[in-house]
C-alpha cells in the first residue's frame, strides 16, 4: 500500500468542527409529551408481568395519572415555538418535529381523547374481562403516535406517526377473544388501512422523486420550481398523500370499514376511533396540504371539497337509515354519524385552497374537532353504560332511560343536541358556524349548501334518538339497573361538564385554536 493511501487510512474521516455541526441537540422538553406517553406504555407491559391478576386494575390507574401527567407538559409548551431534529443551517435548517400552537392542541385533543377513553375503559376492562396488560399498553402506545404526528414536519416521520397510532388500534378492536365479530372487524380494518398506505407511500414516493426531500417546508419550496415534466408526477404525488389520512379521517370513499369496525370494538375503543383516529387524519391532511402543498392548491382543494360534500352527505343519509330495533344500532347510528361529522371537518381544510387566510380555515376544523371530541366520546360512554345490561346495543334499548337514569339521559340529550347544533349545545352551533363560514368566505357556495342540507338530514335522527330518551318504557321491557359504575359516571360528567363550559362561552374556543402555524 502506497503511503498516502496509508494516510488516507489513518486521518480521521471527519473533524471535530465537522463531527460537530452533524450533532444534533435534543429539546427534551419539546417532544416530553409522546415521549412520556411511549415511555409509559413500556412500563405498563413490564409491570403486567409482575402483577398478580387481582392487582391487574392498578394498570388502569397508572394509565390514568400517565396521561394527566403527559397534558401537565403542554402547560410549559404555550407561547413558545420549539423545534428539534433539524438539519444544519447551510442545508435548509428544516427540522423534523416542531411544538407550535398547532401540535399544542392537537395534542391536548389527543391526549384528552385518550385520557377520556381511559376512564370510559376501566369497567369495560373489567366486565368484558379484557387482557388488561395489553388493553393498556395499546391504547397507550397508539396514543403516543397520535402525539407525534401534530409534531411532525417531514413525510418521513408522518408516516411513522400515522401508522404507531394505527398498528395498536388494529389490535385493540381485536382483543376480544374468542368473539367472531370482533375479529372480523380487526381484519377488515387492518387490510383497509394496510392498503390505505400502500398509496400513501406512493404517493410520497412520487413527492421525494419530484422535489428530493421529506421535509414540508422544503417540498413548498421547490414543488414550484420542479421540472415541469414531472408536473403530472407531482399531482399523483400530492393527491395519493392524502389517501391515507383520508381513511383514517373516514371520508367517503374509505369510509366502509367504519360501521363493522366500531360495532365489533369495545364500546370505549369504537369511541376512541371516532375521536383520536380522526383526529390523526385531518392534522395530516392539513400538516400535508397547507404546508407542503400550498402550489398545488387546484389540485386538493377541489378534491377535499368534493370529499368533504361527499362524505358528510354518505354519512348522514346512512345514519338516517338506522333502524332503531336492529342490533347494535346504537354504535352503528355514532358510526355513521362520526362519517358525516368528518365531511364538516373536511370543509375548512378544502377552504384553507381558496384563501388567503389558511390559518382561520384550520383554526375552524381544530375548533369543531374539540367540541366533537368531547361530546361524542360523552355520548359513547352513555352507550356503554346501556350496553351493560342490554347488549344488543339497539337504539330502543335507550328508551325510557329518563325514568331510570335522569342525570345520563339528560346528558345524552345534551350530546346529541351539540352533534345536531341546536340549543342548549350552543358550543356545537358555534362550531358549525365556524365551518359554515369558512367555506363562503373561500367562496365555495356550493359546498356550504350542501353542508345546510345535512345539517337537516342530521336534525331527523339525533332528535329522533333525543325524544327516545324520554318516551315511556314500553309494555314487558326490563328496567335498567340504578347501579352504575363510578369510571362510566366519571366519564359522561367529564365529557358533560367540557361540554356546558365550552357551551357557556364558545368564542373562547376559536381564539384557543389561533394556531399560528403559517
Amino acid at each position: 500500500m502506497t503511503p498516502p493511501a496509508m494516510a488516507a487510512l489513518t486521518q480521521p474521516a471527519l473533524t471535530q468542527p465537522a463531527l460537530a455541526a452533524q450533532a444534533q441537540s435534543v429539546d427534551w422538553l419539546a417532544i416530553t409529551p409522546p415521549t412520556l406517553t411511549a415511555v409509559l406504555a413500556l412500563a405498563v407491559l413490564v409491570t403486567d408481568l409482575f402483577l398478580p391478576e387481582r392487582r391487574k386494575p392498578l394498570l388502569g390507574v397508572i394509565t390514568l395519572a400517565g396521561l394527566a401527567a403527559a397534558l401537565l407538559t403542554l402547560l410549559p409548551l404555550i407561547g413558545e415555538d420549539r423545534a428539534t431534529f433539524c438539519v444544519a443551517e447551510e442545508a435548509g435548517g428544516a427540522c423534523s418535529y416542531t411544538a407550535d400552537g398547532f401540535t399544542l392542541v392537537v395534542q391536548l385533543l389527543v391526549l384528552g381523547g385518550a385520557l377520556l377513553t381511559a376512564v370510559l375503559s376501566q369497567a369495560t376492562v373489567r366486565d368484558d374481562r379484557l387482557p388488561a396488560g395489553e388493553y393498556w399498553f395499546l391504547l397507550l402506545a397508539s396514543a403516543a403516535g397520535a402525539a407525534l404526528l401534530p409534531a411532525s414536519r417531514d413525510l418521513a416521520t408522518l408516516v411513522i406517526a400515522l401508522e404507531v397510532a394505527s398498528l395498536p388500534a388494529f389490535a385493540l378492536v381485536g382483543l376480544r377473544r374468542g368473539e367472531r365479530r370482533s375479529s372480523e372487524a380487526a381484519l377488515k380494518f387492518f387490510l383497509s388501512s394496510v392498503a390505505a398506505t400502500a398509496v400513501t407511500l406512493l404517493g410520497v414516493s412520487f413527492v421525494y422523486a419530484v422535489t428530493g426531500t421529506l421535509h414540508l417546508t422544503e417540498i413548498a419550496d421547490r414543488l414550484p420550481g420542479a421540472d415541469p415534466g414531472l408536473h403530472t408526477l407531482a399531482q399523483a404525488g400530492v393527491a395519493l398523500t392524502l389517501v391515507g389520512f383520508a381513511f383514517k379521517t373516514a371520508a367517503a370513499p374509505f369510509h366502509f370499514w367504519v360501521p363493522d369496525t366500531y360495532t365489533g370494538a369495545p364500546v370505549p375503543v369504537a369511541g376512541y376511533l371516532s375521536v383520536v383516529g380522526k383526529a390523526v387524519g385531518l392534522t395530516g391532511i392539513a400538516l400535508v396540504t397547507v404546508l407542503a402543498f400550498p402550489s398545488y392548491g387546484e389540485v386538493w382543494g377541489p378534491l377535499l371539497a368534493v370529499l368533504a360534500a361527499v362524505t358528510m352527505t354518505a354519512g348522514n343519509t346512512a345514519a338516517l337509515r338506522q333502524r332503531p330495533g336492529r342490533r347494535h344500532s346504537a354504535v352503528r347510528l355514532l358510526a355513521w354519524s362520526s362519517v358525516g361529522q368528518a365531511g364538516y371537518l373536511l370543509v375548512p381544510l378544502a377552504a384553507a385552497a381558496y384563501t388567503g387566510a389558511p390559518d382561520a380555515a384550520v383554526g375552524a376544523t381544530l375548533a369543531y374537532a374539540l367540541m366533537y371530541a368531547a361530546v361524542n366520546l360523552g355520548a359513547f360512554a352513555v352507550v356503554a353504560l346501556v350496553a351493560r345490561t342490554r347488549p344488543a346495543g339497539r337504539l330502543t334499548d335507550h328508551r325510557a332511560l329518563y325514568a331510570t337514569h335522569p342525570a345520563h339521559a339528560l346528558a345524552l340529550g345534551f350530546f346529541l343536541l351539540c352533534l345536531a347544533g341546536l340549543p342548549p349545545g350552543v358550543v356545537g352551533l358555534f362550531a358549525k358556524v365556524a365551518v359554515f363560514s369558512a367555506a363562503v368566505d373561500a367562496g365555495l357556495g356550493w359546498l356550504a349548501v350542501v353542508m345546510a342540507l345535512n345539517v337537516v338530514v342530521g336534525l331527523v335522527y339525533y332528535l329522533r334518538w333525543t325524544a327516545l330518551l324520554f318516551r315511556p318504557a314500553a309494555d314487558g321491557a326490563t328496567a335498567l339497573p340504578r347501579a352504575v359504575p363510578r369510571p362510566l359516571t366519571a366519564a359522561v360528567a367529564l365529557a358533560a361538564l367540557i361540554g356546558v363550559a365550552l357551551s357557556g362561552a364558545p368564542q373562547l374556543i376559536l381564539r384557543f385554536t389561533d394556531t399560528g402555524l403559517f
